[in-house]
């Protein structure tokens, strides 16, 4: 160690540290920002369900469900589904409705009792569906809300249940509605 030099303190170390950090640019964190890719999948994931549930109609037949018979020759296209057996209203697969053993909807279901016409539960899950279908129509311009339904009933429910149901339907802007219908064999 020559003569001339000396050791350096504590508190010159500390300010040649400080020194050299501010002459070092602090370096922009490089990553990825997965938010509008989540964004992206959410709405390739709601277009797929879309896709997917436009495809032909899977009934299956029971004692509780006949589907009538019909020589159109309409195809099927893209609606909600309303299915309507002896016991119960479904809507895309969810009971929402239970119906009595002569296929009517009890009093007690609908607003203004056994004289009115609109189906309170149905009502309540026709409007969440037509809340979620504007949201999806609002973020994808090519497919608008159409309202459309298509029901599916036991050829032996009674006209005033088809009624009540077409009234609720109306009620939560479902204008569009066709009946599904077995094709006639022959």
């Amino acid at each position: 160690m020559a003569n001339n030099e000396q050791k350096a303190t504590m508190g010159q170390v500390k300010a040649i540290v400080r020194r050299r950090l501010r002459r070092v640019e602090p370096q922009e964190e490089i990553g990825l920002n997965i938010y509008p890719m989540m964004d992206m999948m959410t709405i390739l994931l709601v277009f797929m369900i879309m896709q997917f549930a436009a495809s032909a109609a899977s009934i299956t037949q029971s004692t509780e469900l006949q589907i009538p018979i019909s020589t159109s020759q309409l195809t099927h296209e893209l609606a909600l589904n309303i299915e309507v057996s002896q016991t119960q209203i479904v809507v895309e697969g969810r009971p929402v409705v239970e119906l009595r053993n002569n296929g009517q909807v009890d009093q007690s279901q609908k607003q203004g009792g056994g004289a009115g016409f609109l189906i309170t539960p149905l009502l309540n899950e026709m409007q969440q569906h037509r809340d979620r279908l504007k949201l999806i129509a609002q973020r994808n311009p090519n497919r608008p809300f159409r309202g459309e339904v298509q029901i599916i009933a036991d050829r032996r429910t009674p006209f005033r249940t088809l009624a009540e149901i077409i009234y609720t339907l109306g009620q939560s802007e479902f204008k569009s509605i066709r009946f599904v219908v077995r094709k006639q064999e022959g």
